[in-house]
């Protein structure tokens, strides 16, 4: 069971983080947050990115589809973003943010070890 400060050290802790936040989808607010990425304020991204989960779970309705959304990738020139959704009942309706260095960063390994630090995170 992981609580939120070692939710946010687990993920400093994957090779290429810049850093990561816990965030409330409904309303684009940080929980909790680690690191400082260059050029990119965390609270800033937060709040842009739960637009981003919400425009694609509505988009997901209207198509009908029956599914979740695992995580969601956004590739830049010099970083990796990574959205992923809190599975756990308790943790319904957030999801962590996670900034990766492009280039020192292993975009496979860092999804997976993401997806472990999510489905041990409780609230």
């Amino acid at each position: 069971m992981t609580d939120y400060a070692q939710a946010m050290a687990d993920c400093l802790g994957i090779e290429g983080a810049l850093g990561a936040a816990l965030v409330d989808q409904s309303s684009g607010m940080t929980l909790a947050t680690g690191g400082d990425p260059p050029a990119v304020d965390l609270h800033v991204a937060a709040a842009g990115n739960s637009s981003v989960v919400q425009a694609k779970l509505r988009t997901m309705e209207a198509l009908g589809l029956d599914d979740e959304i695992e995580d969601i990738l956004i590739t830049l020139g010099r970083q990796y973003h990574i959205i992923r959704p809190v599975s756990s009942r308790e943790g319904q309706g957030l999801f962590l943010y996670l900034v990766l260095d492009r280039a020192r960063a292993n975009l496979a390994l860092a999804r997976f070890r993401l997806t472990k630090i999510e489905q041990d995170f409780r609230i």
